[in-house]
């Protein structure tokens, strides 16, 4: 019988949808201009070192796609992109901001895409 075998990449992105669902994860972070606007490189390193805290796994690979805007209410997406090549969706809103500081909180998807080619 041939048994079907997860990849190291996809506990880890259970890992982290457990910590982004349950734990309901929020982030805090300054803001280095007068106009609340955090770039999306921050946002993302925010989000993996928050992931990597929660978890106790290294530091995933995270990616968005444009700065996040120092508003309340406003939203982002970001991708986690896992060593086998899956990823998962990651949501991001925008909870308070309080001068240069900002926070926001995160929500993974449930489900993660597979790998391109599987």
């Amino acid at each position: 019988m041939i048994k079907p075998r997860l990849s190291a990449g996809v506990p880890a992105l259970v890992a982290v949808a457990a910590c982004a669902l349950l734990a309901g994860c929020s982030v805090e972070a300054h803001v280095g201009t007068s106009t609340p606007k955090m770039s999306k490189e921050k946002v993302a390193d925010k989000i993996a070192t928050t992931l990597a805290a929660q978890t106790g796994q290294p530091k995933p690979d995270v990616t968005c796609p444009e700065d996040l805007e120092g508003k309340v209410g406003a939203t982002g997406r970001c991708t986690l992109t896992a060593s086998d090549g899956s990823s998962l969706g990651v949501s991001v809103k925008v909870t308070s901001v309080e001068g240069k500081q900002m926070k926001f909180d995160i929500e993974a998807d449930k489900t993660a895409s597979p790998a391109p080619g599987n």
